[in-house]
């Protein structure tokens, strides 16, 4: 007999409500939830594909155990010796940077990711943390945490309210969003032009995004940077600059932009001058406006300038912390709202990597730098020998993945947390794998900090653990004892800690609601089924919608949002500076010094003769990174790995709409289909990522019919914004040729040049 139950989708950021159909112990359908309070109803077809996506044959049911140099199933007490057996001697004769961990980006999509890898890297001790931010968005948290003093502060565009709204790098009528949840992005565009707002999109592809735009800019890859200081340029030379509140170095920055006129830049971004003093002249006149920029900013040679620059336009032309600009969310767990003043601020390059000398950014280094922490003896330090991979594939997300490939091999331990026998867990001495996300809670942590309405909402488990099965939350816990020498214990004290910790420090705080409290008596009113609903109880109670434990009684708990299956609407975003504000002047820093210093780098840039191709990346709406290529609903139609190349770009190199292309690069070269098309600009191809499954020992039966090909393979991970490690994977040169004839070496010296 049929049953439904509702569930937060986790398969990317926009976060919907699903309402499941469950026969039995399987689910046989999803729809939106019409009724939740932050979705109403929207679903994508990843949504849709849920049951698909839960009930893959090919996800690991038990753990794997390698044995006589083969994978197989183990217990999970068998699991969990070999973890202990295999990382705590490492620890031990080499110190504890000598075990990395590599933490994936499914990890914001799980309450067990969000809530025990800090435990985990805390535990370790380890300076050998690697993670997805830096292929996708460490820019942003450099940028952020440069200006705000909070690396994790990211203001958002106000959607539903906005006159006017610049994308910059992103797509997210492919996406749903990213460093923005928005369910039903789309909507919120069509709705923006329906109102009589202007959309403008700069991309140097003509996608779905930009086909909805009043107007579309189709940038020269890499130049992200350069057009948005020719903007602010603007803004001070026409007297446009109305600054937010708040805020330090309006006029220090003014010189800084000397250089960067629309003439000057012109040429490098290939948009008209008078195209940019447009774009700038309409920001500043929109009654509100907001900029918002994405991963294709991000991952470029200037990646953290460029993410800079976006709140630097919103700051100049006062639409930071304003309804219709750009805001910062408050997510319901959030920490208990502390006085405005001024915080520690944020620092970058507290350590380095050991080969290449990596500054870290955020407490992580570059995940192009894992390989050679591996393969590469210096005098500096032991080089990485076991290695914790959390829901992280990076030998297709991270360059040169032929090359990590081999680095893994080499390993003398590794735990992979997967579902899946992948590309990078086919390599582990022990996989644990989590149940599927039918019997797993949810709730968003990570992505209500970044949602563009203030709510909150929970599900507990649609459907109830197979026998066999281990909640994430528990592999994690159990992991966590068993690398930092405490295997055996109860998994539960491990949630108890951080109960006691948290709520130890919370009366000590004069701005906490329960400071001068007993924790004993405090833990003790907790409620929640788990050790992971007990913590959920306790940040939502000390939160700053909470309950305080009593003191508010109105406020939130787990048991008046379990009250509320939907969520519970916390009303749209509201202007907060400067309570946000952690840096040591206690405003917006305009102007920070690791900026100042990167700025004459973007200068020289304006001198930079383009490479003839250029390589940018591309995203599907049925996927996910690699997450999601195993699963049939999700594959074909336009989800597909071609090379997308300009008609003219095509006739000139002698490429055929379908037939194979060698694409080559300086970390390789691969074959795949060309698909010619006048969406993208001439000078530009690009291949999608997330692809490549073809190598020998993975699982998953229905990708490897149709593998595709790993995009990053082209890249040999020298090339990195060097403010923040993150990979350049967009604006780097390559060379095309039809499957047969003679490649040249142009690219190579380009390259060379370049690194």
């Amino acid at each position: 007999m049929s049953r439904t139950a509702l569930r937060i989708c986790p398969l990317c950021e926009a976060t919907c409500g699903l309402t499941l159909t469950i026969d039995g112990t399987r689910v046989t359908h999803a729809r939106g939830d019409r009724d939740d309070v932050f979705s109403r109803g929207f679903i994508c077809p990843k949504g849709a594909s849920f049951g698909a996506v839960d009930s893959d044959p090919d996800r690991l049911r038990t753990p794997l155990v390698r044995r006589d140099g083969e994978l197989r199933e183990a217990t999970w007490a068998e699991a969990f010796d070999a973890v202990a057996a295999g990382v705590r001697p490492v620890v031990e004769r080499h110190g504890p940077n000598s075990v990395g961990v590599v933490l994936g980006n499914p990890n914001v999509h799980t309450m067990a990711g969000a809530l025990y890898p800090p435990l985990l890297l805390a535990g370790l001790g380890t300076r050998s943390v690697f993670t997805a931010s830096t292929v996708d968005q460490m820019p942003k948290h450099v940028s952020s945490g440069l200006l705000f003093g909070d690396a994790n502060a990211i203001p958002v565009p106000d959607l539903d309210h906005t006159d006017h709204l610049i994308l910059i790098g992103a797509n997210p009528l492919e996406s749903n969003g990213s460093l923005c949840t928005a369910p039903d992005f789309p909507g919120k565009l069509k709705a923006l032009k329906a109102r009589g707002g202007t959309l403008v999109v700069i991309d140097p592809r003509r996608t779905r995004t930009a086909k909805l735009a009043d107007r579309h800019i189709a940038v020269r890859p890499g130049t992200d940077a350069l057009l948005l200081a020719a903007m602010a340029r603007v803004l001070y030379d026409e007297g446009l600059v109305e600054p937010a509140p708040h805020v330090r170095g309006v006029e220090e920055l003014a010189p800084q932009l000397a250089e960067f006129t629309p003439e000057a830049v012109a040429e490098a971004c290939d948009v008209d001058a008078g195209v940019i003093r447009t774009l700038a002249r309409e920001l500043a006149a929109a009654p509100t406006a907001a900029v918002y920029g994405r991963i294709g900013s991000c991952t470029v040679p200037h990646g953290t300038l460029a993410s800079w620059l976006v709140d630097v336009l919103n700051i100049l032309t006062g639409n930071l912390d304003r309804p219709g600009g750009a805001l910062f969310p408050q997510a319901a767990t959030d920490k208990t709202p502390r006085p405005a003043g001024p915080g520690r601020g944020f620092a970058l390059g507290r350590w380095h990597s050991r080969v290449s000398r990596h500054p870290e950014a955020k407490g992580e280094l570059p995940l192009s730098a894992l390989a050679e922490e591996i393969d590469t003896a210096t005098e500096e330090g032991e080089p990485v020998r076991a290695l914790i991979v959390v829901a992280a594939n990076p030998v297709l997300s991270a360059p040169d993945g032929d090359r990590l490939d081999k680095a893994l091999g080499s390993l003398d331990f590794m735990v992979s947390v997967d579902p899946y026998l992948n590309e990078t867990s086919r390599h582990a001495d022990v996989v644990l794998p989590p149940p599927p996300p039918s019997q797993s809670p949810h709730h968003d942590f990570a992505f209500n900090t970044l949602a563009v309405r203030n709510q909150v909402r929970y599900t507990r488990p649609a459907i109830p653990l197979e026998p066999g099965r281990m909640a994430e939350t528990e592999i994690l816990a159990r992991l966590i004892l068993a690398v930092t020498g405490m295997h055996g214990a109860d998994p539960a004290a491990v949630d108890q800690m951080v109960i006691d910790q948290t709520l130890g420090k919370a009366v000590e705080e004069p701005h906490s609601p329960v400071h001068g409290g007993d924790p004993r008596e405090l833990a003790g009113r907790l409620t929640g089924d788990t050790g992971p609903e007990r913590r959920l109880d306790m940040m939502l109670r000390l939160g700053p919608y909470g309950d305080g434990f009593g003191v508010r009684p109105d406020g939130l708990s787990l048991e008046k949002l379990l009250a509320h299956p939907h969520g519970i609407d916390l009303g749209p975003l509201r202007p907060r500076l400067p309570q946000p504000l952690k840096t040591r002047s206690g405003e917006v820093e305009l102007l920070p010094g690791p900026i100042a210093d990167d700025l004459p780098r973007l200068r020289a840039a304006l001198a930079e003769r383009p490479a003839e191709l250029v390589l940018v990346g591309r995203r599907h709406l049925r996927s996910n990174n690699s997450w999601m290529h195993n699963v049939p609903a999700l594959t074909g139609g336009s989800n597909r790995c071609t090379l997308h190349l300009h008609p003219e770009d095509a006739e000139r190199l002698g490429v055929e709409d379908g037939a194979a292309v060698r694409v080559k690069g300086a970390g390789g070269e691969v074959v795949a289909p060309a698909e010619v098309t006048d969406a993208i600009r001439r000078g530009v191809v690009s291949l999608p990522h997330g692809w490549g499954h073809n190598r020998p020992g993975i699982r998953l039966s229905h990708a490897s019919t149709d593998p595709g090909v790993n995009v990053n393979q082209l890249l040999d991970g020298r090339l990195l914004d060097p403010l923040s490690g993150n990979a350049v994977l967009n604006g780097v040169p390559v060379e095309v040729a039809p499957v047969g004839s003679a490649a040249p070496s142009a690219v190579t010296e380009k390259l060379t040049a370049l690194t």
